[in-house]
């Protein structure tokens, strides 16, 4: 028995090379088709697992796919706001973005008191093309808060103008957003959003205020640089702004409505005082009445200076009112805080030198040189005439 065994043993040890070779390959094979067949299902399997583990990170995952929110995509729609060459463009672009972060979005243009409507975009139910001329009742709810204090206010869909809401029907969710869009701090428009009439829609009101707001500067250095312009044009032609009468004067700032006139200006009862006109732009600087025009004369301040040097000094002051006009509307926050604390020039020197350099880069070296009309404008429009305001360490130049 024990030799047999060892025989046995013997022969079960002593396979030959090329035996042994032979059956680990089919062993390598049979195992090779058995994984292949469950290779798939093991996959899915462990996917299923470790999403379900991961909640959290799935959420993320899943958002970012769907490319509608982080800081990334407002970028690419501010950047898409200020791509526009013409103030239609800009108003175009900031409803086109809108509705990436609602259902529905409509402007309404502001005029005596009446809100009318402009531009919409998600209204398929009748086009979008019915929200213009549309009037908007701004006597009650989010339109009469948002137009009265300046500031986006959310409700419900009583809120709202019920005709609004019978001619394009009312959100899923029955909330409205209804936003103030400013230019020179007064209400031009009304910007409204909803997540849509259909369910699972959504509004992101953060998103769409954050828009807003950086519509509302666009358009103010839109209309500073349009009017920068007329000017030098103006000049070019011969034409003297200074003997024109004031009512005729151009305005400080263009009106991007200025085309649009509402339709239906019926008069507003209750409203206060200051949004009674809440989109005169062409007026937002004061309009001297002819009795003062008459009692303080103008007078020329390059009178004593060439037609070419006097020239060169208008349109130096002109473009220093520009740069600081710029500074205010970027620093609106730092502005009134400087102003409080004496420290403007502190709260703001990077943005004042640089633009000191950009004034003194292209007129340093004119006849306006010693003039240096940007420390003027700087204390006069920054500090409201008291140099004290800027601090110890403003310097003139």
């Amino acid at each position: 028995m024990k030799g047999k065994k060892t025989g046995s043993s013997g022969q079960t040890s002593g396979l030959t090379m090329a035996e042994r070779t032979g059956v680990e390959q089919i062993v390598e094979k049979v195992v090779s088709q058995v994984l292949d067949d469950h290779i798939p299902e093991l996959r899915d399997k462990l996917v299923r697992r470790v999403l379900e583990e991961l909640p959290h990170a799935t959420s993320a995952a899943t958002g970012e796919a769907s490319g509608e929110g982080g800081s990334a995509n407002l970028l690419k729609a501010i950047a898409a706001i200020q791509s526009g060459a013409t103030q239609r463009e800009i108003l175009r672009a900031l409803l086109d973005n809108t509705v990436r972060y609602s259902g529905r979005g409509a402007l309404f243009v502001v005029k005596a008191g009446a809100a009318t409507g402009w531009q919409g975009r998600g209204f398929t139910r009748d086009g979008d093309d019915t929200i213009k001329d549309f009037a908007l009742n701004v006597t009650m709810g989010v339109p009469e808060q948002a137009l009265r204090s300046r500031m986006p206010f959310r409700g419900a869909t009583q809120d709202i103008d019920p005709e609004f809401v019978s001619r394009f029907g009312g959100p899923a969710d029955g909330q409205v957003l209804v936003l103030p869009l400013l230019l020179k701090e007064k209400v031009a428009a009304l910007v409204y959003a909803d997540a849509g009439v259909e369910g699972g829609g959504k509004l992101d009101a953060a998103a769409v205020e954050l828009l807003v707001l950086a519509t509302s500067a666009w358009l103010e250095v839109a209309s500073l640089r349009k009017q920068a312009q007329k000017e030098e044009s103006a000049e070019a032609a011969g034409e003297k702004t200074e003997s024109a009468p004031p009512a005729a004067a151009a305005p400080a700032h263009s009106d991007p409505f200025a085309g649009h006139a509402p339709k239906h200006v019926a008069p507003v009862p209750d409203l206060p005082v200051e949004v009674e006109q809440p989109v005169a732009v062409a007026h937002a600087e004061p309009v001297v009445t002819s009795a003062a025009a008459a009692a303080a004369p103008a007078t020329d301040a390059y009178a004593n200076l060439s037609p070419e040097d006097a020239d060169v000094h208008r349109k130096a002051h002109r473009f220093a009112r520009l740069l600081v006009d710029e500074i205010k509307l970027y620093n609106q926050v730092k502005v009134t805080e400087g102003r409080q604390s004496k420290d403007l020039y502190d709260r703001l020197k990077e943005d004042i030198e640089k633009s000191r350099a950009t004034y003194q880069k292209r007129y340093g070296s004119t006849a306006a040189g010693g003039a240096d009309y940007f420390s003027q404008e700087l204390v006069r429009s920054l500090a409201e005439d008291d140099t004290s305001i800027m601090g110890a360490n403003f310097r003139r130049n």
